[in-house]
């Protein structure tokens, strides 16, 4: 493991945040309101965001500023550590080079503070009191909560029943900040409880802990809702991860030909690649940029690519994206930050507009490579982050195939250390591969919503 000794100081950290909609050769599908399947318009989400990120969301700037308290807290922390994996590359024996991004370093342990420092910000702007917001794995939860403790907002989590069984310690984590935490679905919400008559043992999934979360804020004019990926504007907040990439690969020489990242609803995949495929969408230089997935929830390589809810009540706007449906409910496999039923709007146009690839693993070839990182390298990555561990070295193997040097850059969006049950799991053989059928996506795509 090789550190790129170029530390950044805080004043190379990016001071703005890059917004790819102001490159697209085409813009995005409008977003449709779910009653009445027209355009939306701003009021139309106002009793959910603020009006900062609101119009975050439909900005066609190219560079957005990040409030100065904002930049004082990410200095906590950021510049986050580039990585030259030279002792994974020994082990693979690859002439390519591997760097790696690392965003554990955050004091919530993952990327996903990026993104909750400024939602919370902006909501205590405008004088809201409580965030309701959904979590899969807990990284999400936990950096929200975190973000509310700094702002002093209240904080309620609806954690998949699933993540909220197998994860103790993220909830208490998020406990610890002083967040609440409630096992989704729940009784609290009309939401939930229609789940839980008609499944009472149901796992949950992130599309019904979303519903329970916007329900319970649009019911309450002092509670606003945060969500943490999908959204334009949130993938907006993780780009400051790949503009430090940029300029700290410049300081190293160096410049990636492939960036690997993992993906469920698509942020720290976006926060990692977007800076550099505007640099291509500019003709400035070239890149390939490949988005991994578990097999067990496979969005972007057998989703259709429709318009849909983004949970399962129907309560949030429709959006054109790579979906499995918004009744999908995924297997209860340990990555559970990306048991997401669809993908991010803007990494979904990104696919059909041919600028990214994607591919699936299986969860014991996910494991299997984070376990040959950490032994390489030293750093336990989170089962989320072991898709694109995986991918990474897929791509090294390549390169050694074909005798041929490329530069492989990726995102480590997160450690493991709230995860060991998993990798016990996996070291005990019992964890298995589940390749999702194709019957239950077509019974779950059938029901998307009738928009031309």
């Amino acid at each position: 493991m090789e550190t790129i000794k170029y530390v950044l100081d805080e004043t190379r950290m990016p001071t703005a945040w890059y917004n790819i909609q102001a490159d697209l050769p085409t813009p995005l599908p409008t977003t449709l309101h779910p009653g009445t399947g027209q355009p939306i318009g701003p009021q139309d989400l106002a009793p959910l965001f603020p009006m900062a990120l609101i119009m975050q969301e439909v900005s066609q700037e190219r560079m957005i500023d990040i409030p100065e308290e904002v930049q004082t807290i990410y200095r906590q922390w950021r510049p986050t550590p580039l990585f030259r994996a030279r002792r994974l590359e020994q082990a693979l024996d690859t002439p390519a080079k591997i760097y790696y991004k690392y965003e554990g370093v955050s004091p919530a342990g993952s990327h996903k503070p990026n993104t909750a420092i400024p939602q919370a910000y902006y909501n205590k702007q405008e004088g809201v009191k409580r965030l309701a917001t959904e979590t899969g794995a807990g990284q999400w939860g936990s950096s929200l909560a975190m973000a509310c403790a700094l702002f002093a907002i209240q904080c309620d989590v609806y954690m998949v029943r699933v993540s909220y069984d197998q994860k103790p310690y993220r909830r208490a984590l998020i406990e610890t900040y002083g967040a609440r935490v409630v096992a989704s679905p729940s009784e609290e919400t009309h939401a939930g409880r229609a789940i839980l008559a008609e499944s009472p043992d149901s796992r949950g999934s992130l599309g019904i802990a979303i519903s329970e979360a916007v329900e319970i804020a649009a019911q309450d004019v002092d509670t606003r809702y945060a969500l943490g990926s999908v959204l334009n504007h949130v993938l907006l907040h993780q780009t400051i991860i790949g503009q430090e990439t940029m300029t700290q690969l410049e300081m190293a020489g160096d410049y990636p030909d492939i960036i690997v990242g993992c993906t469920g609803g698509g942020s720290n995949f976006a926060g990692i690649a977007f800076p550099f495929i505007g640099a291509k969408l500019r003709g400035e230089q070239d890149v390939r940029v490949l988005a991994v997935e578990p097999a067990a929830c496979p969005s972007l390589t057998r989703g259709k690519y429709a318009y849909d809810f983004g949970d399962t009540a129907h309560l949030t706007p429709l959006v054109k994206m790579h979906t499995l449906g918004n009744t999908f409910v995924p297997p209860g496999f340990h990555s559970g930050g990306l048991r997401y039923h669809g993908m991010a709007p803007l990494v979904s146009h990104l696919l059909e507009l041919e600028q990214i690839e994607a591919a699936s693993i299986q969860q014991l070839d996910a494991f299997g490579a984070g376990v040959e990182f950490a032994r390489c390298e030293g750093i336990l990555p989170a089962p989320e982050a072991n898709h694109a561990v995986a991918g990474a070295i897929n791509e090294a193997l390549r390169c050694k195939e074909e005798g041929v040097s490329r530069t492989i850059l990726f995102n480590l969006c997160g450690h493991g250390h709230f995860d060991m049950q998993a990798y016990t799991d996996y070291f005990a053989g019992t964890l298995q591969n589940y390749e999702y059928p194709a019957e239950e996506i077509a019974m779950a795509l059938a029901g998307l919503p009738s928009v031309e």
